[in-house]
């Protein structure tokens, strides 16, 4: 079948399929950005839990440290590890809700495809 033999209809079915595709590796991508942050924030959290009382903790404020207190870094992590897990969820859903609509317009492209093309012997 050739571009000029592909129906307007089926063409638009195999745009949307594209656009699916693409939705669906910037998903995969932001997750895979957001999980990286949590791994990161876990490691510091457990290193920080780690360190005495009277130890000296600095953060990162832009290009510069800052002196903090170890309790308000240790809640800032842990907020920043909660919003993360709330951003995964939500991530995990859209990615579920995308691969199902990918699917659906695969299996349309492929019984039209099917319909349309004859086997050859």
């Amino acid at each position: 079948m050739s571009q000029q033999e592909i129906p307007p209809w089926l063409r638009e079915q195999l745009t949307r399929f594209e656009q699916v595709q693409q939705n669906l590796q910037a998903i995969l991508a932001q997750k895979q950005q957001v999980e990286m942050e949590m791994t990161e924030g876990n490691k510091a959290l457990a290193e920080l839990k780690k360190t005495g009382g009277n130890e000296t903790v600095y953060k990162f404020v832009g290009s510069i440290l800052i002196k903090v207190a170890k309790d308000e870094m240790i809640k800032e992590l842990e907020e920043r590890r909660e919003l993360s897990s709330t951003r995964v969820t939500v991530l995990n859903k859209q990615e579920a809700k995308v691969r199902e609509s990918a699917k659906e317009l695969q299996d349309k492209i492929n019984e039209a495809v099917k319909g349309r093309v004859q086997p050859s012997s």
